[in-house]
């Protein structure tokens, strides 16, 4: 695939405006990053968005939707292998592909990801209030971690290549702040998730806590679900140091801006845990002020 300038720009436009539409906590922490670097996390970012896209309509069968991102998987290989495509997604991360040097199973490794989202069979129905909700459930940590490897950990694996980085200890130190993420997510969304039929926490913590499943949808799980969040929230922060010591592992001109990325997260953890693991009532969120607070620090750290 040869560049053209201005077909490339383009391109980028679109996986930035992506990215600035979709990417409601990352995209602070793309803004922080030079150009080039901010180009090639937003084109990830939109190639992953589309792929998430696929694994979340619940008016696509299974079947098809997992057909959907194989082709989506598919495509992207032609293209970093020279064929001409008329997508900007594919067209911009072929070239940030080459030029950050990343590895294509990673790319492929975060398709996957998504593909785990999507039911075994048929359209997931949403669960009926005295039925088991969960049509997706984990039973350990360690088929927990696997899945936040896949959907988050790949996610760092790849920022850290267009970061710049030496030391090869960062990318177990990238993999563990990938779901110190996705548990964060996970503890937020608990109510979205169990609306849709997916029950993240896994099945042994819940049975420490004496919490059933189907309480997630019945609407007794508000008091009774803190103790098992609290403790999920205890895990995310021992997973938190590994963003303290990967923060001097990549190149400078990039740690304000995984900085930036670290600091929205885990207020928004702490958050959670103000307002006592409460993510019922309504959903917790960072509001632009306090997410363009922690940007302004970010570009502070940058300039200094």
């Amino acid at each position: 695939m040869s560049r053209h300038p201005l077909q490339l720009r383009a391109a980028y436009g679109v996986c930035r405006h992506i990215a600035r539409s979709a990417a409601k906590n990352f995209y602070y922490g793309f803004l922080v990053l030079p150009a080039p670097k901010r180009n090639a996390v937003s084109a990830v970012y939109a190639f992953m968005r589309h792929a998430d896209d696929i694994s979340d309509d619940p008016s696509i069968p299974a079947q098809q939707r997992r057909e959907k991102l194989d082709e989506w998987i598919n495509a992207l290989r032609r293209v970093v292998a020279g064929e001409p495509t008329d997508d900007p997604v594919l067209f911009a991360l072929a070239d940030s592909q080459k030029l950050y040097k990343i590895p294509i199973e990673l790319l492929e490794k975060l398709v996957h990801g998504t593909a785990m989202d999507v039911p075994q069979q048929g359209i997931a129905p949403k669960p009926a209030p005295d039925a088991e909700p969960a049509q997706l459930q984990y039973d350990t940590f360690d088929q927990l971690y696997d899945y936040c490897y896949h959907v988050a950990s790949v996610v760092g694996l790849i920022c850290i290549r267009i970061f710049g980085y030496r030391d090869p200890r960062a990318e177990k130190l990238a993999e563990q702040t990938g779901v110190a993420f996705q548990l964060t997510n996970i503890i937020r969304d608990v109510k979205e998730d169990a609306e849709m039929g997916r029950v993240y926490l896994p099945r042994e913590d819940l049975a420490r806590f004496g919490i059933e499943p189907r309480s997630l949808t019945n609407g007794t799980a508000s008091g009774s679900l803190r103790p098992v969040l609290e403790f999920e929230a205890g895990r995310a922060r021992e997973f938190y140091r590994a963003a303290d010591e990967l923060l001097p592992l990549v190149d400078e001109e990039s740690q304000p801006a995984l900085w930036t990325l670290v600091e929205i997260y885990r207020r928004l953890l702490e958050k959670i845990a103000a307002r006592n693991y409460d993510v019922f009532s309504q959903r917790v969120r960072l509001s632009t002020a306090e997410k363009l607070a922690v940007l302004g620090k970010g570009f502070w750290k940058r300039l200094t």
